[in-house]
């Protein structure tokens, strides 16, 4: 049999997978229905209570923020499901059936995340009872910072979602060989639709479902797959011989894809701006009513993030046990690398009618979870920062809901057609890190100097955002291209064609490769540094601490530093109860020695 006809007879999606697809997007548009009518009983009850501005107000808190008054539960499901993406579902295993496991390591950079979401910066984003994450900015600094801001998260969202969308297009084109640009939209209109109508409280509990869905169709994945090749301890041996279970390598070079440094470094940085200070994700912890609510939902969503990556992790070991004597990129059965989890799942489940439609729905659960969010906070941070900042008379009611849903519906659309773009970027999980450091690493900078560098000022902020974004710009741009264009390639872990039971190309002689850079004939360890070339993974903290040194020193530079006028609000509380005790102290002084105190501040 050629390659050709095994990938067509693999495409076995019938009537039953079909049918579990469509009641997953049925259960979810039933959702966004129910919360719909809510918000409009919601709305019928504040025009007896109070006026247009306060309906306005409490209007965009109900649809933004669930009126404050979400649960645990449902909110750490939805902070899972939508951090856990479809790129997570696809990328990982992939990273980890052509690079090793070496990538696992980062989860203990989720971790040390984790303490620094819960001491630094939560309790300053819940005490301020924010709606836009950006508001803070303009607290902290200025106007302007609040604008440049939310201008860097609407890139990255940009950058972001239209990536979200085309992984789960991907594994339906495997399964059912549609083409992904007859997919996206119909299944994209879905979620628009119950995003636009339901508010956040749809999001949050089709986030629910979703994470249900996403949990068991991996778990069945997983277990039907490891049986198939005789359990665990097959998975373990061709993983050993193969030298994808590593210990954690301690090489200083920083261009090499994965080591300890970058892993736990970058990695710190990278899971920090998409949860510490992303709209997406604090939007959803401000939805609960009290700090220590959105402290358990922080730890009850890092274990679920570290259940979902471990699953992830052990299926792409899975995938190159499955297919250790018959490479599918390089025989092509497989046409694109993040094809692989959806090939082994055809493969495995694809004869029993519903269970690989499971597993589609999974993929497109986690893609939509993550689509809903962002589009549910492009709308506040339009509202918000924008709308509400430009509008001297304020908004009422019905010019509120308008505002927000139209901000779903045209971003949605956007997104859709972008989608158009990234097929031809690469794979997925590096893509997505490198195109998003673009906007967050600037992003984590300001913030993390807002909350503890008091010396940080606006001009200084702003002058080192700037600098970074254009530094990051260049340098993940130029990446991307010599990625794209196979200047640039990484070297896989070894595979072979030894065993393959088809025929593919025009009579290839089945091989077996120690390694291989797959799509060009430059390694990594051949090419020449440059800054551009250093691990994905370094590209945010590198754009946060750029933006760091550079405002801090213009800050001093420019003299705008004055510790008596920052709001101590907006500090994280170590730094906050340092800056009371030295001013309590300050107060004690004699006048002319407090003057001199102050004048002493501002110069350093």
């Amino acid at each position: 049999m050629h390659v050709e006809e095994l990938r067509a007879s693999l495409q076995s999606f019938g009537w039953p997978d079909y049918l579990v697809f469509c009641l997953m997007l049925a259960i979810c548009a039933a959702i966004g229905i129910h919360f719909c009518l809510q918000l409009r009983r919601e709305s019928k009850a504040r025009i007896s209570c109070g006026g247009d501005a306060t309906e306005a107000a409490n209007s965009a808190a109900s649809y933004l923020v669930g009126g404050r008054k979400m649960k645990i539960f449902p909110i750490t499901m939805s902070l899972i499901s939508s951090f856990i993406s479809g790129i997570t579902l696809l990328g990982t295993p992939t990273e980890i059936y052509l690079y090793g496991a070496q990538y696992m390591y980062i989860m203990g950079s989720l971790v040390l995340m984790g303490f620094c979401m819960y001491y630094f910066f939560l309790p300053v984003f819940h005490e301020l009872n924010l709606i836009s994450t950006y508001k803070y900015l303009e607290e902290r600094y200025n106007r302007s910072l609040r604008f440049f801001g939310s201008i860097m998260f609407i890139v990255a969202s940009l950058l972001w979602l239209p990536i979200v969308i085309y992984v789960p297009a991907i594994a339906f084109n495997q399964a059912t060989g549609v083409n992904i640009h007859i997919v996206t939209p119909i299944v994209c209109l879905v979620c628009i639709f119950y995003t636009c109508i339901g508010g956040l409280k749809a999001v949050v509990w089709t986030d629910v479902i979703q994470t249900l869905i996403m949990f068991g169709a991996m778990t069945l994945v997983l277990v039907k797959g490891t049986l198939d090749i005789g359990g665990p301890s097959v998975v373990w041996q061709r993983a050993r011989e193969t030298t994808r279970l590593e210990t954690p390598n301690f090489n200083f070079d920083l261009t090499e894809r994965y080591t300890f440094y970058s892993l736990v470094l970058g990695g710190v940085a990278h899971w920090l701006k998409s949860n510490a200070i992303s709209q997406n994700m604090i939007q959803r912890y401000l939805s609960l009513p009290t700090l220590k609510d959105a402290r358990i939902a922080i730890w009850t969503f890092i274990a679920g993030v570290l259940t979902f990556l471990l699953i992830c992790g052990y299926t792409g070991l899975l995938i190159y046990a499955t297919y250790a004597d018959c490479d599918p990129l390089e025989t092509k059965l497989a046409q694109r690398k993040d094809q692989l989890l959806p090939l082994l799942v055809m493969e495995t489940l694809g004869a029993y009618p519903g269970l690989p439609g499971i597993f589609v729905a999974g993929v497109f659960s986690a893609a939509l979870s993550s689509l809903s969010t962002g589009l549910n906070s492009l709308s506040a941070v339009v509202l918000e920062d924008f709308v509400k900042t430009f509008r001297s008379a304020p908004l009422t009611e019905k010019q509120t809901s308008f505002v927000m849903r139209s901000v779903v519906v045209v971003f949605g659309a956007l997104c859709v057609t972008l989608v158009l773009a990234v097929e031809k970027l690469g794979s997925v999980l590096q893509l997505t890190i490198t195109l998003s450091s673009v906007a967050n690493g600037p992003l984590l900078g300001i913030f993390t100097a807002g909350v503890m560098i008091p010396w940080v000022a606006a001009k200084g902020a702003l002058l080192g955002g700037f600098s970074s974004l254009l530094l990051m710009a260049w340098m993940c741009v130029s990446a991307q291209r010599d990625l794209v264009t196979g200047t640039l390639v990484y070297s896989r872990k070894p595979y072979s064609t030894m065993g393959c039971n088809y025929t593919y190309g025009s009579g290839e002689i089945p091989r077996s490769f120690n390694t291989s850079p797959l799509d060009g004939i430059v390694s990594q360890a051949a090419a020449p540094f440059e800054l551009h070339r250093i691990s994905y993974l370094y590209f945010t903290l590198l754009g946060a601490l750029v933006t760091i040194v550079i405002g801090l020193i213009t800050s001093l530079l420019l003299g705008e530093t004055n510790l008596d006028a920052v709001d101590t609000r907006l500090l994280t509380p170590f730094v906050r109860r340092w800056l009371e005790r030295r001013r309590a102290k300050s107060s004690q002084l004699p006048k002319k020695e407090r003057k001199t105190a102050m004048m002493a501040t501002t110069a350093t």
